[in-house]
């Protein structure tokens, strides 16, 4: 189970390369539609912190479900998060008709990794844990946090450079 539950991590990256790769100038494209443009302009530094912040918990989950033989809550419900999070990036590139980030990866790693996963869990008669509302809450909010994070330097740059201008 070692290799299921490291393998999470590994998939994770191999996303995520591609989603650091692609995320600061998709961001700036003005062909988005309106007013996305304002909200999700990202450096590259500022991708990858938040990219860096996800790591942290998705190592945290692989070395949970290496040390639980995959018994664990926070891996079983990061592994289902990562799989069930591929048809964010389909819905994604459908809306937009556009490449968006992670989505080369999806079909390529997400996906087949995360049925790969769930069959060997399976086939070792691993049992699902059972389902944990305040782990599903606080594992959807981590991407959306780590953002936050991430734009915290330029939004307090911005807040004081607003409050100069308005004395």
């Amino acid at each position: 189970m070692k290799k299921v539950a490291w393998g999470l991590l590994a998939a994770w990256i191999l996303h995520d390369l591609e989603e650091l790769a692609t995320m600061p100038s998709f961001s700036r494209s003005p062909d988005l539609p309106q007013p996305l443009p304002k909200v999700l302009p990202m450096s590259g530094g500022e991708a990858a912190t938040a990219i860096g912040l996800t790591g942290i918990v998705m190592a945290a989950a692989s070395a949970a479900g290496a040390r639980t033989g995959g018994r664990s809550k926070l891996f079983q419900a990061s592994l289902l998060g990562f799989g069930w999070h591929a048809g964010t990036h389909i819905a994604q590139s459908v809306v937009l008709r556009r490449y968006t980030p992670g989505l080369v990866t999806t079909p390529l790693v997400v996906i087949p990794y995360s049925v790969w996963a769930w069959r060997r869990l399976k086939a070792a008669e691993v049992p699902v844990a059972p389902a944990d509302r305040r782990l599903d809450i606080a594992l959807a909010a981590v991407v959306p946090l780590a953002h936050v994070v991430a734009r915290l330097p330029r939004l307090k740059h911005r807040f004081r450079t607003s409050s100069r201008m308005n004395k």
